[in-house]
């Protein structure tokens, strides 16, 4: 890090204590007060010493040391205690300028006051010392703590987590408390056995362990809370027993332990075959009184990602007889590879080896988590081969993120990379119950942009990982969805289930500034297919991209609504006004809320059944800018076919269809063929999207009320999408099917 450059003062060598230093020239005068001491800092190279460094005298508080009684037979004595008055004066003065001159130089840089940090304050008759630390573990055998009194290490402190950036664990267990049992197994790096067989990778990570303390160990571990603590990332608290005379190798031990439960809990592991614990950056600790016996430990995930390796960063309290005793500020836990060993695709989507994960049911994937989450934010190398390492950087077509990142694993691939005329690929998707969008959803199970996005995503990977845009590796590509058709087979409930995908390219076309590719794509849950559908993507370059026209060669056509002579009679759905309230069907909430204020026309539109027309205000900070794509943010065109059903699924309510059942809910009706023509995306900077839709059906069945139209979407000045038989459908429960 460089800063803007500032005066500074430097103290270069071992520490000077003038009070000692002078004292032992003075004749012995009675037992002298003996000062604390504290770990010496480590070498200004910034190595980390083997062992515990030798400890030094510092003096208590910033004051000087009491007078001492002039005596007038030893004016020796005397010009000592005058020279050594002034050098105490002298020093806190300089103590008292480097310390404001460092506050000064964290504000330049914008770093939070460490003292303005929420936690327990220490009580005030015991002041807090403050250590940063250097933790040093890379092996079983070797833990190294390095701890120097000095200057707070300030980590930058992210926001909460939200639901759509939360991390998604890499395994589900139900396990959230640990006893001495389960703490001693993870010692022996019995994984699966405590937190169950989807963290089993078959021994493929010796290294992976709960280190044993030399001052202090968890004894029980009371909670593991994955969305809990106030950043939403995790919670642990545990019990643990402090046993050693070193409080800052103590406090550290334990922290690093709660880093390890919480990185294995979620699974950070299985990311890497052959993976090891690393210890991060250095950390803050802060001792407010002593430290001994049963102790409780309250450790915080403040940070937790998969970029560039997986890790996390926790905050950590500990307390003794209920009294703060120490805190641990941004300890880092990192899981590395095995020096030297592949973690990626070779050249030409070739896979070196097994590469660390399996999924639930034990089998070998060719790439996993880590893989796709570089694929959408991180290095396209380690994610699909050093032919992509040049992208780095550059706008390239990448996978959604976070949230709308919704393919998990790559399993199987029948095709090799250049020959584009036909492949396959199998994929999976995890998803779990507390996904963000079963809780945003109006339908009873996973919404259409779930179904749409996961096996677009699957598609569009095999295309990419095959080499599309290898063809041209000069140009910056962007990736379109252009046309396509789906249908949903069967109702099925997908919560805590992992979805199998299975893409076929059979088509590729190489132009200028651009290639097409067509694909079909089915997806299944427990061996059984529950959506099937084809598409054409196209990756465009800048020019070709901008030269689209629209559905309408240029011309813009008005919605229905703004084409009549004579205004006809409206009606408005308020959706925001019954969002509100909370009253009615449930209608779609946080990120998928898509929709404020519908216009409706009874008995009108090309049909005669009803029409419906809305608008939707774009802005350069909505969410999904953020999350498709990296570097080339567009909203994704099955957001825009989910606002399509907001607004059906409003009219169908606000008609009075909901009435008829008992117990209404949402589905996504089972055998009919959406289809769709994009020519046109919506940007940050077109300020408004509008949609209609003509309602073409109306049709019942015992239980049952299912209603189908065919509707269009806009930006400014052009007709961009088109949908055909976009279909919402209200059951009752237990309603037999369609």
């Amino acid at each position: 890090m460089t800063i803007a450059p500032l005066d500074t003062l430097d103290f270069d060598g071992e520490p000077f204590d003038v009070l000692a230093w002078s004292l032992a020239l003075e004749p012995a005068a009675g037992p002298a007060p003996q000062p604390p001491t504290a770990p010496a800092a480590p070498p200004r190279n910034g190595s980390v010493p083997a062992t515990q460094p030798s400890t030094v005298p510092v003096p208590a508080t910033p004051t000087a040391a009491a007078p001492v009684a002039d005596s007038p037979a030893d004016p020796i004595a005397a010009l000592l205690r005058e020279v050594r008055s002034e050098l105490v004066t002298a020093h806190l003065s300089a103590l008292e300028v480097q310390t404001a001159w460092q506050r000064r130089a964290l504000e330049t840089l914008g770093h939070h006051d460490p003292g303005a940090r929420a936690s327990v304050p220490a009580p005030a008759a015991r002041p807090e010392q403050s250590f940063e630390v250097v933790l040093d573990y890379t092996t079983r055998a070797g833990l190294t703590v390095s701890a120097a009194p000095g200057h707070p290490v300030v980590h930058e402190l992210p926001p909460p987590a939200t639901t759509m950036n939360a991390f998604k664990f890499l395994a589900r267990t139900p396990i959230t408390a640990l006893d001495a049992t389960a703490l001693a197994a993870l010692g022996r790096g019995e994984v699966a056995a405590v937190f169950g067989p989807a963290y089993d990778q078959e021994g493929v990570n010796p290294d992976i362990r709960l280190t044993d303390g030399t001052c202090a160990r968890l004894t029980e571990v009371l909670e593991i809370a994955g969305r809990g603590g106030p950043w939403a990332r995790g919670r642990l608290r545990a019990t643990c027993r402090i046993d050693g005379p070193d409080p800052v190798t103590a406090a550290t031990e334990l922290t690093w332990q709660a880093a390890q439960v919480l990185a294995v809990r979620a699974g950070l592991q299985l990311c890497l075959a052959g993976a090891r614990f690393q210890a991060g950056e250095p950390f803050e600790a802060i001792l407010s009184a002593p430290m001994t016996g049963p102790a409780e430990l309250i450790a915080d995930v403040v940070q937790i990602d998969l970029l560039p390796r997986p890790w996390l960063r926790i905050n950590a309290e500990i307390r003794c007889a209920g009294e703060v005793v120490a805190r641990v500020h941004g300890l880092t836990l990192v899981v590395a590879e095995e020096p030297g060993l592949p973690i990626g695709p070779d050249a030409g989507g070739a896979i070196p080896r097994f590469l660390g994960r399996r999924n639930v049911f034990g089998q070998r994937a060719l790439l996993g988590e880590f893989h796709m989450t570089h694929s959408a934010r991180g290095d396209l190398g380690i994610a699909l081969g050093p032919e992509f390492s040049a992208y780095a950087g550059r706008r390239a077509t990448r996978m959604p993120n976070h949230g709308l990142q919704l393919c998990d694993r790559v399993m199987a691939v029948d095709g090799r990379r250049g020959q584009l005329g036909a492949g396959s690929a199998h994929t999976e998707y995890d998803s779990p119950a507390d996904s963000w969008y079963y809780a945003e959803s109006a339908n009873a199970s996973m919404p259409n942009i779930v179904y749409m996005e996961t096996s677009l995503q699957s598609a569009l990977l095999l295309g990419y990982f095959l080499g599309a845009t290898l063809t041209s590796p000069q140009e910056d590509f962007s990736l379109r969805n252009l046309d396509g058709s789906a249908t949903v087979l069967r109702e099925v409930d997908l919560r805590d289930k992992t979805i199998q995908q299975t893409s076929r390219l059979t088509d590729t076309t190489v132009l200028a500034g651009a290639v097409l590719q067509t694909f079909t794509y089915e997806l299944a849950v427990d061996g059984e297919p529950f959506y099937a559908g084809e598409s054409l993507f196209g990756f465009f370059n800048g020019p070709a991209l901008a030269n689209q026209n629209g559905l309408d060669n240029g011309e813009f056509v008005p919605t229905w609504l703004d084409a009549q002579e004579q205004r006809p009679d409206v009606r408005v759905i308020d959706v925001a006004a019954r969002r509100a309230a909370g009253t009615g069907m449930p209608c779609a909430v946080g990120h998928l809320a898509m929709l404020d204020r519908i216009e409706t026309v009874d008995g009108a539109g090309a049909f005669g059944l009803g029409y419906l027309r809305a608008t939707r205000a774009v802005r350069g900070d909505d969410w999904f800018f953020g999350y498709h794509f990296y570097l080339d943010p567009v909203m994704p065109g099955s957001l825009g076919v989910e606002a399509v059903i907001q607004a059906m699924q409003e009219w169908t309510v606000a008609t009075g269809l909901a009435a008829e059942l008992v117990a209404p809910e949402f589905v996504l009706p089972v055998g009919v063929a959406l289809s769709w023509r994009y020519r046109g995306q919506i940007l940050a900077e077109d300020e408004l999207m509008t949609l209609e839709a003509h309602i073409k059906s109306v049709e019942r069945r015992p239980g049952r009320i299912r209603v189908i139209a065919d509707a269009s979407v806009w930006k400014p000045g052009m007709r961009i999408y088109e949908l055909l038989d976009v279909a919402v459908e209200l059951r009752d429960a237990g309603a037999q099917p369609w």
